[in-house]
């Protein structure tokens, strides 16, 4: 039967193997943690690096290229995303997640060694063809170690290997884990730049990633599938396609092209026409990469709903406040990634707290629906931000808002991990991830689309790239111009994280592990 494995045979246990088992288990879970790490801050690390990275390699035109030094990592991960899932049903997770992290390595030793700025742009897609499937395959590697990890008692009953005691707790850590790290990565990448130099940006990853990858293979024990599946090249290309035309829409439509010119309506429509076709193919495909029957699962629905939306929030929640603190503040860049720092605590204490309370049997729909009251009442305290608004309040809105994010990425992900068949777990947990990366893009347009009207309709003329060159009241009326379109920005982050309360209340209420 497709998605079968192998079980192994019925043995005595002993204690002694029992705390072998317990040692590997929680060693395996350790490796994965440090690998969602890297994924996660290797996203977001090069964007506090750019102005170092443009005077090494290309002083004179770099600039006008980092949107695509950004962008390439993007666009690789998100295209890759949902092969990465049916390859973990098909060839068995451990397989695929040592061939990401190899990938990924290799980019990031490509990156390192870039000696001009079209070298490390495509390095950097490269690795990030590795990198977008070390967030998601893991995720569902940590899931397999909490199902096969050893369980007090007498043992999980059939069917309840996945949410016994132990298997929520390590998707909530490494969700946290990934939340933290999208926190702290432009202030490391900062730190790095300014005192190792731009190439450790890349490099760092290097004695870290080959040392889980080489205890991967030893330590990390999952079931291996005796069953292959056919993979759907074609239903991945089209996917690919599609999240790449719209990516392209969302980095170019209202910069570098005007909404109604020719490329952007083009990819507009070749994103339409691939959408379509990828739909068809998934409704007809044996074996398709994303099959459509998820979505008869209201979990399924519902949870990837909400994680789009929560990509579209956090989004307009850390660049726009680093963008306020910088322009607005005055506050350097090092520092302004400082102020990240109460998300993170927040992030991780709620995560560790909301998981353990699902481990004991609180429903995980209370902590999706808490998490979004908290990021729905953070983000509209940043709309009240004003040029003389108290550094602490910002502190204080940006902690509220770990609390709500860290309950939401851990549990959304866990949630919909529990309700995904066993056999397309793979491809539940890259639909996740892929939803909110797109949903992430889509927010970056939209709120740079925003940002950029209200401005022009209320600030002294020009664009935001001018206000550090006004003085005086122009200076002023620029300032409190900006001010006025990071609110409409909140505002609308607000509505998103307002829309995923309510979606969030239609998910089913569950209880796991008691």
């Amino acid at each position: 039967m497709p998605g079968t494995v192998t079980a192994p045979a019925p043995q005595r246990t002993t204690s002694a193997g029992q705390a072998a088992g317990g040692r590997s288990t929680t060693i395996a879970v350790a490796l994965c943690i440090v690998t969602i790490l890297l994924a996660v801050l290797d996203s977001n690390i090069v964007s506090s690096a750019t102005v170092p990275i443009v005077r090494d390699l290309d002083p004179v035109h770099g600039v006008d290229r980092i949107p695509w030094l950004i962008a390439a990592y993007q666009l690789a991960a998100t295209a890759a995303l949902p092969l990465y899932g049916k390859l973990c049903d098909s060839l068995g997770s451990k397989k695929v997640f040592i061939g990401a992290l190899a990938t990924f390595l290799a980019g990031s030793a490509l990156c390192g060694m870039a000696q001009s700025m079209g070298e490390l742009i495509a390095a950097r897609a490269f690795q990030g063809v590795g990198g977008g499937g070390l967030m998601s395959v893991t995720m569902v590697v940590l899931h397999q170690l909490g199902a096969a990890g050893p369980k007090e008692g007498d043992g999980p009953k059939e069917g309840e290997g996945a949410k016994a005691k132990g298997g929520d707790k390590k998707g909530s850590i490494g969700g946290i884990i990934a939340g933290a790290g999208m926190a702290l990565g432009p202030w490391l990448g900062g730190a790095l730049a300014d005192h190792a130099g731009w190439r450790w940006v890349f490099y760092v990853n290097l004695p870290v990633g080959i040392a889980v990858l080489v205890a991967a293979v030893v330590v990390v024990k999952l079931p291996v599938r005796t069953t292959r599946h056919r993979i759907d090249f074609l239903g991945a290309g089209l996917a690919a396609a599609f999240s790449t035309a719209l990516l392209l829409v969302t980095e170019w439509g209202g910069e570098d092209y005007a909404w109604t010119s020719p490329v952007v309506v083009g990819l507009v429509a070749a994103a339409a026409v691939a959408l379509g076709l990828f739909l068809w193919r998934q409704a007809t495909a044996a074996e398709p990469i994303l099959p459509l029957s998820l979505f008869r699962l209201r979990t399924m629905r519902y949870g990837f709903a909400v994680q789009g939306l929560v990509g579209v929030a956090m989004m307009g929640s850390i660049v726009y406040v680093m963008i306020y603190l910088q322009v607005v503040r005055g506050v350097a860049a090092t520092s302004a990634g400082l102020f990240l720092v109460p998300m993170a605590i927040g992030m991780t204490v709620v995560g560790l707290v909301s998981g353990r309370l699902v481990s004991a049997g609180w429903s995980q729909k209370t902590f999706v629906v808490s998490g979004t009251v908290f990021a729905s009442a953070a983000l509209a305290l940043l709309t009240t931000l004003d040029t003389g608004t108290g550094l602490w309040t910002v502190r204080g809105a940006l902690l509220l808002m770990g609390i709500g994010f860290g309950q939401l990425i851990g549990q959304l992900i866990q949630l919909v991990q529990d309700t995904a068949p066993p056999a397309q777990l793979g491809v539940a947990t890259t639909g996740v991830r892929f939803f909110q990366t797109l949903g992430t893009a889509l927010g970056a347009s939209l709120f740079g689309a925003v940002l950029s009207r209200v401005y022009a309709a209320e600030g002294p003329g020009g664009t935001t790239s001018d206000i550090g060159r006004l003085t005086g009241t122009a200076h002023q009326r620029a300032l409190d111009a900006f001010v006025s379109s990071t609110n409409v920005v909140f505002a609308c982050a607000t509505g998103a994280m307002v829309l995923a309360l309510i979606l969030a209340t239609r998910l089913p209420g569950t209880r796991t592990g008691a």
